[in-house]
């Protein structure tokens, strides 16, 4: 059974053969409703209410589109309350990661990743995030374009970014192997491991470290991370495929919606961290 290097659909409970809850060898569930109840472990009020209908690519789409709404939301309406009043940024940061790591937590050690309360409070979590470094970034630290151009852009990147990986990805031009999976597990670690050692080094020496001061190599590191985040996608897009194929049920949809949505948070700080690199003074 090949992983996920995403850590959200890593926690999926699985058995031998397939997903647990999906149901090994649901990719059957008109025949004979697999045994009445295929998802009787990993879903057991399922039993009670019946089975729910399975998972189809609408639903994918529709939860992560609700999804990115209230990401989209908050973040706007973050970014226009510290606009007016500056001294929001670090509430809003420090409440914004400590919330959204708090709720990621929950969902993959929880197994709650399919729990909409889950996945929209971390949305809005990020979204809080998203805006307050979008005004820091955007209004303090570049020079010679304006705020909504390099917003702008860093949007537009990480959509391009995402649509170019899913193209990719439907014509098989790269295609998700247990040894692509293997690395970007072992790259993900790898950039959390620099960026955790970056953070020391920026503490001691009071600076944004090597890695994010905007240099050469920082420059590099960033090109790096956009490709990783890249990447990522296709173990995405892999991983919601085949739950589609297995016949999850449709609430799973809310646990894709947050494993994109975690890859796109990421995606897009670090086009805006490498565009504001080209655009400092």
């Amino acid at each position: 059974m090949r992983e996920t290097s995403n850590p959200v659909f890593r926690s999926l409970p699985k058995t031998q053969g397939g997903y647990a809850q999906f149901g090994t060898g649901a990719a059957g569930y008109g025949a004979q409703a697999v045994q009445a109840d295929p998802y009787a472990g990993a879903y057991p009020e399922q039993r009670q209410v019946g089975v729910s209908r399975p998972l189809t690519v609408d639903d994918v789409v529709t939860k992560t589109g609700i999804t990115l709404a209230v990401l989209a939301a908050v973040a706007t309406a973050s970014y226009f309350l510290v606009g007016q009043n500056l001294a929001l940024a670090m509430p809003f940061l420090v409440v914004g990661l400590i919330g959204g790591i708090a709720l990621l937590l929950i969902g993959i050690f929880g197994r709650k990743q399919d729990s909409p309360a889950i996945v929209l409070g971390y949305a809005a979590f990020e979204g809080l995030v998203l805006g307050a470094i979008s005004f820091i970034v955007a209004n303090l630290q570049v020079s010679g374009i304006s705020a909504g151009a390099l917003i702008s852009q860093a949007v537009v990147g990480t959509f391009g970014v995402f649509f170019g990986m899913l193209v990719v990805y439907k014509t098989g031009a790269i295609r998700v192997t247990p040894k692509l999976t293997r690395f970007l597990v072992a790259a993900g670690f790898g950039a959390v491991a620099l960026m955790l050692v970056n953070l020391v080094v920026g503490l001691f020496t009071h600076s944004a470290g090597p890695l994010r001061d905007g240099g050469p190599l920082a420059i590099v590191f960033s090109l790096l991370m956009i490709g990783l985040a890249a990447f990522f996608f296709l173990s995405d897009f892999d991983e919601a495929d085949r739950a589609i194929r297995a016949g999850a049920p449709e609430k799973a949809a809310w646990g894709i919606a947050l494993g994109l949505t975690v890859t796109l948070v990421w995606l897009y700080l670090e086009i805006l961290r490498l565009l504001s690199y080209f655009n400092s003074d």
